[in-house]
């Protein structure tokens, strides 16, 4: 088949997605990955076609981190940002589209991908790094964590989508103005909901069922997958960090990433003094903030290094939550300590303590070097270390990727099969 995978935001948005494209590249297909920009390099070094789209994915972190995790402002933030993009978006993404047979998209994409899908009759695939469009009373949607589980869950899911879906017609129609040349899709479709004649989007939910289960009350067009890891067999770690990790006892790894914070300076102070308290060595990468202060004996700041090769290396890891990283920590079979800054990264620290692999997050606003000191303390204790070892050595058995390509075939074969009967009939 040729396929198109459509996505958006940040390495952490953009990496699942070159990962399930070379796996479907691995099965015989052809796939293109349309990203933003500033992955053209990333992308087509694993030998996977790219497509350019416009905006500058950092300027979401920062609207989104400003915001806090008000889910009010959140939502307003990266709307305004969103609307903003979305002509220029469209011009490259719509057109990516063209002659394919089979379109994935990640959540921004998820109304527009669709309809343009159905409009041409070939089968579309959501897949979301977090759950999102798929209502339930065993949890609340992430943006709103700490609502119980429920009839308020589940409404949570549902006014959520309603945002989603007023917010997303807004833009599109405005998108359609702004490029009268592209073919858009005529009409608006949602791509979760049962119609006569048509089979409802498959959702894959790429995280493992050992971070958050499946409820019960999701359909069978749901899935929770595992996570995607992209593999690194060819990353040389550079000589300072080879050295560093040989001159003593495992590190904790501070990564925060692709979160911009106008406080960088303040959290950094607070890590390197909780880590002073604590007596443990430190590698705190740095990109996230464009922190410059010196390396020493015991801390080394570095800009990037893969985390699926570093937290191995690691005693423990230290991040805002993100779903990319999340899933690297726990891979490792190390604690987690999350310190939230917004957007999702509140409900997966929470389900990292629930899970037992890492102590309570602590949101960044609120974080001091006593409460940092406290967390790795606590992060050190034989039920915490034997938990993340345990959820380790579970999600290293799983392979995501594999089972999302055997999903997706299944599926392309299920829609076609329903297609052809459909012309049948109508002869």
């Amino acid at each position: 088949m040729n396929i198109t995978i459509l996505t958006y935001g940040s390495r952490g948005d953009v990496q699942p997605f070159l990962t399930l494209a070379l796996g479907l590249q691995k099965n015989g297909h052809v796939v293109k990955l349309a990203a933003p920009h500033k992955f053209d390099e990333f992308v087509t070094s694993h030998g996977i076609n790219f497509v350019p789209l416009a905006g500058d994915p950092e300027e979401i972190s920062r609207l989104i981190n400003n915001a806090g995790t008000n889910p009010v402002r959140i939502v307003a933030f990266m709307w305004n940002y969103i609307f903003s993009i979305t002509p220029q978006v469209s011009r490259a993404a719509f057109p990516a589209c063209e002659g394919a047979d089979l379109i994935i998209h990640s959540f921004l994409f998820t109304v527009g991908a669709h309809s343009w899908a159905r409009e041409h009759n070939i089968p579309d695939v959501s897949v979301q790094t977090f759950p999102m469009f798929a209502p339930t009373r065993e949890f609340p949607n992430v943006a709103t964590p700490n609502i119980p589980p429920g009839a308020l869950s589940y409404f949570s899911h549902w006014f959520a989508a309603q945002i989603f879906w007023h917010g997303g017609n807004g833009g599109y129609r405005s998108a359609q103005r702004a490029n009268p040349d592209i073919s858009f899709p005529k009409k608006l479709y949602w791509p979760f909901e049962d119609r006569p004649h048509h089979l409802r989007t498959p959702l894959l939910f790429a995280y493992s069922p050992n971070i958050l289960p499946h409820p019960g009350d999701w359909d069978e067009h749901v899935h929770v997958i595992g996570y995607f890891f992209l593999a690194e067999e060819m990353y040389q770690p550079p000589v300072v960090l080879s050295d560093f990790l040989a001159a003593g006892n495992p590190p904790i790894c501070i990564s925060f990433g692709s979160m911009v914070n106008r406080k960088a300076e303040h959290i950094d102070q607070i890590v390197r003094e909780a880590l002073k308290e604590t007596n443990d060595r430190g590698i705190i990468l740095s990109g996230w903030g464009s922190i410059t202060n010196r390396s020493s004996k015991d801390l080394l700041y570095l800009e990037t290094v893969p985390h699926d090769w570093l937290l191995p290396h690691c005693k423990m890891v230290i991040h805002h939550g993100g779903a990319g990283t999340i899933s690297a920590g726990l891979r490792a079979g190390i604690p987690n300590v999350v310190v939230p800054f917004t957007a999702d990264q509140p409900f997966w620290g929470s389900r990292v303590h629930t899970i037992g692999a890492g102590p309570k997050p602590s949101p960044v606003n609120k974080l001091t070097v006593e409460k940092l000191t406290q967390a790795i303390a606590e992060a050190e204790s034989n039920v915490i270390r034997e938990r993340a070892q345990v959820i380790g050595q579970r999600i290293r058995s799983e392979d995501g990727v594999k089972d999302a390509v055997k999903l997706i075939e299944a599926y392309s074969i299920d829609f076609k099969t329903r297609i052809d009967s459909i012309i049948q009939k109508g002869k």
